[in-house]
């Protein structure tokens, strides 16, 4: 095991510096982001790490960023060999400590997929050793979004991991639900757990927890959470860890922690929360009028969220990629269907959402890959077309959806905004350009999310 050094933590972390988050994938980075805001932190979202060499990029000056007080970096992390998440992630570190975050969360899915060899694991011991993080607590658990962990077992929507939806997820299946052992097949550093009983004896039990797991030379610690008292008493706890990691809870506890920590400074520190920029983001007319819906999620709200659309009369457009193997085509055709379209006729949506079988038929026809790699290319090239057209919001449903539109419409910093669901905040991008988006993960939002969202400014007023 690698040498540790064992500076006190809290030395180097604490004070006014901002936190930096690297996000494993655009749906889960937007879902941190806005548990941050909502924590009282002004936060900026990045997709991808800003070039530090591009006219007009963000580089290693803070002062050149808009004020905040968390930055967020988006990667599409979660599904690539590890080496290259592993590469991405020390990249978007290195351009976080250039702005000056102090400390570092490093989110992944609160279902905790990665690829089966797994990325989660490869990920956190570069990030341990590049921060100098001697132990690291983590947890996936996410209550709002009924994710909680017991005992070292991961719940999701009230059913172990191995027996949930996530047991046939098509990329990731997750069948074992005891998360040390998860984490263990990832890496070579030991692995330790805070049972609940310790975390509700307190913040100071689970400092101690922490500092005594570390002597027994375990570097990761996983934290039970089944609330979020739990989590901000996890929060509180870590916020002196140089590296801590985990889903959207425990950021969020985490983001209560560094809040409680500005409100104890006087007036004049700089801590002073304006909110300027997110009030003025939050109105209609930055949200914008002209919409569509983008998905490609196959998650089963998802599909119940697409029905509700189609239910309601709106138009839809499947692209189906097995006719029309062809980005370009694929892309074209449905930018056609589009310019057809009558008016009045509400937003459109333009899906490749499928139900399972009908996903496994195209992955047999095409190949996993070859068809992710269409179909992304094809959503990236209607977004662009749809914003050419005068779209000012976009809806897109899915992590993978959700990148291809950020990359091909070359978003790379916005705002966060108001959350039109649970976890599911409109972004803003940085910048003059009367844009705003929705970028919704696969099983966020309830059943009307999609057609809210897209509605029109005589829809939403007429809504009961």
């Amino acid at each position: 095991m690698t040498q540790r050094r064992n500076t006190p933590p809290a030395e180097r972390t604490r004070g006014h510096a901002p936190l930096g988050v690297i996000a494993d994938d655009f749906t889960g980075a937007t879902d941190v982001a806005v548990a941050l805001r909502r924590a009282g932190l002004r936060t900026l979202l990045f997709f991808g790490v800003p070039d530090r060499t591009s006219e007009g990029a963000y580089g290693s000056e803070a002062a050149r960023l808009p004020e905040h007080e968390a930055l967020v970096v988006a990667l599409k992390s979660r599904m690539v060999p590890a080496a290259e998440a592993v590469a991405s992630s020390l990249s978007a570190l290195e351009w976080l400590r250039g702005q000056g975050a102090g400390q570092i969360y490093f989110k992944f899915c609160s279902t905790f997929d990665s690829t089966p060899r797994g990325n989660i694991g490869p990920v956190l011991d570069r990030l341990a050793e590049a921060t100098g993080a001697d132990t690291v607590p983590l947890t996936p658990s996410s209550p709002e979004h009924l994710r909680t962990q017991y005992q070292g077992y991961l719940f999701v929507d009230e059913l172990l991991l191995g027996e949930s939806h996530m047991r046939d997820h098509p990329v990731t299946p997750m069948r074992d639900s005891y998360l040390p052992r998860l984490l263990r097949s990832q890496t070579r550093e030991q692995v330790a757990l805070i049972g609940l009983g310790t975390v509700r004896e307190g913040e100071a039990a689970v400092r101690a927890a922490l500092a005594g797991a570390g002597a027994r030379g375990a570097r990761y610690v996983l934290a039970d959470g089944i609330d979020e008292s739990d989590l901000r008493t996890l929060g509180r706890a870590a916020l002196g860890s140089p590296l801590v990691a985990g889903a959207a809870g425990l950021a969020a506890g985490l983001a209560h922690a560094h809040a409680e920590e500005r409100a104890a400074h006087p007036p004049g520190t700089g801590w002073e929360e304006t909110g300027a920029e997110t009030k003025a983001a939050d109105t209609w007319e930055a949200v914008g009028r002209s919409a569509a819906v983008l998905s490609g999620s196959c998650s089963r709200r998802t599909l119940e969220q697409l029905t509700v659309l189609t239910d309601a009369g709106r138009p839809a457009y499947h692209l189906d990629v097995v006719a029309t193997p062809d980005p370009m085509a694929l892309a074209d055709a449905a930018l056609a269907w589009y310019d057809a379209l009558p008016s009045g006729g509400g937003a459109p949506v333009l899906y490749s959402s499928a139900a399972p079988e009908e996903l496994r038929e195209v992955q047999r026809v095409l190949g996993v890959e070859q068809s992710a790699a269409v179909l992304e290319e094809a959503t990236g090239l209607v977004a662009a077309g749809l914003v050419e057209r005068g779209v000012s919001r976009l809806i897109a449903a899915g992590g993978e959806t959700s990148g291809a539109v950020v990359a091909a419409l070359g978003v790379t910093g916005a705002h966060v905004g108001a959350e039109a669901a649970r976890g599911v905040p409109w972004i803003h991008p940085l910048g003059d350009r009367p844009l705003a988006l929705l970028l919704k993960s696969g099983n966020f939002g309830g059943p009307g999310l999609l057609l809210d969202a897209s509605a029109s400014p005589a829809e939403r007023a007429d809504s009961p």
